[in-house]
């Protein structure tokens, strides 16, 4: 099987039953590049790149060999023996890793379904119309602690009542399932609008119509908050798709498919630095956190990631480390996408998904809401 970057063969009956294989290993290997009469390897490593890719891969007739036509300008293709790839296998029987999961379907709630409000266990109602919050809330935090998010369609706590006017309705749902609401220095509730004048501190890319990438909120504080929630009052004209990551998927994918780029990412600590009008704040911690006081973290912030000393020998490494990271989170395939309409609302695990969203234009309004597990100690 052809994976991002590496074949996967099973080899049936025997040891191992499976092997992987890099691409540039596999070019490097390929008998094409030996000299006629010496049979000696003519191809240097270096000559190969790394992230060489394969336009086609198919076994032959007789199913002895594998053929990869490379992409490549010399049009090269190579055929490699099953029997010898098993006798070269260096990576036998690898455990597989999932990628990033996409499927938005397992982490949505449409209360727009009838199927959902009159037979979904976790959602109690009287009307259809109309669930119980607190059921509700209760559904989306099981998706929360499942899958780091849920997405919540055609929330309403009463028919025809205006989103804007369900924003506290869902503060005290959540507050009485143990969420404690988190005041930032952005105020008790974001608006977050291009016209906002309910709150401080606005300078910043959230309050524009600008495409946002893939971030955490708030890697600049001690304790980020741990939740947020997102609830659309009014979708953009056009745009302001939004997308979140499973930035724990990604770490044990970027773990089992380079180590020493998860060392680093795990043990370096990045800076993260917020300055604003009337607020600054910096934090030196690591991208990756595995098993911290509150387990998995992810800090991860294009916009406030600042300057940070290293060595000049390790400085480049921790730039390739970064790099892989990010086009794992950063593949589309790896994503959760949807469109949020009024009504709608995803909560989400700070610590776990990386958020985001496309440019747009029009009056897109959302709210947002922080919360922790429990109050805080002072």
């Amino acid at each position: 099987m052809a994976c991002d970057g590496w074949l996967e063969v099973h080899f049936g009956a025997g040891t191992p039953a499976r092997a992987d294989f890099h691409w540039f290993w596999l070019r490097h290997q390929c008998d094409g590049d030996r000299h006629p009469l010496t049979g000696e390897r003519t191809l240097d490593a270096s000559e190969v790149p790394l992230d060489i890719r394969p336009l086609s891969v198919t076994l032959d007739d007789a199913g002895a060999r594998v053929l990869i036509a490379w992409d490549e300008p010399s049009g090269r293709r190579s055929a490699y023996d099953l029997a010898w790839l098993r006798a070269h296998a260096y990576a036998p029987d690898r455990p597989s890793t999932p990628t990033p999961p996409s499927d938005v379907a397992r982490v949505t709630l449409d209360l727009r379904d009838p199927r959902v409000t009159s037979h979904d266990p976790r959602v109690t109602s009287h009307d259809p119309r109309q669930p119980d919050p607190a059921s509700v809330v209760g559904a989306s935090l099981d998706l929360l602690r499942r899958d780091g998010l849920a997405v919540v369609k055609g929330f309403a706590s009463a028919p025809g009542r205006a989103p804007v006017d369900d924003t506290d309705v869902l503060i005290d749902a959540f507050a009485a399932a143990g969420l404690s609401l988190i005041v930032t220095h952005f105020g008790r509730i974001e608006d977050l609008r291009t016209d906002n004048t309910t709150n401080q501190n606005t300078d910043q890319l959230g309050y524009t119509d600008a495409g946002i990438d893939l971030h955490t909120d708030q890697p600049f504080l001690d304790h980020p908050p741990r939740y947020q929630l997102l609830q659309c009052i009014r979708p953009a004209t056009v745009g302001g798709e939004s997308f979140l990551v499973d930035a724990l998927a990604a770490a044990r994918l970027l773990q089992a498919l380079d180590a020493p780029a998860f060392e680093l990412l795990t043990t370096v600590p990045m800076r993260f630095h917020r300055k604003q009008k009337s607020f600054e704040r910096v934090v030196d911690a690591p991208l990756l956190t595995m098993a911290g006081p509150d387990g998995f973290q992810t800090r991860y912030s294009y916009f406030t990631l600042a300057p940070f000393h290293r060595p000049f020998a390790e400085m480049e490494a921790w730039y390739r480390a970064y790099s892989r990271f990010a086009r794992i989170v950063r593949d589309q395939r790896h994503q959760y996408r949807f469109q949020l309409e009024p009504g709608d609302f995803v909560i989400y695990d700070n610590y776990r998904m990386l958020h985001a969203r496309t440019s747009f234009s029009g009056p897109r309004w959302l709210r947002g809401v922080y919360f922790d597990p429990a109050p805080r100690a002072a």
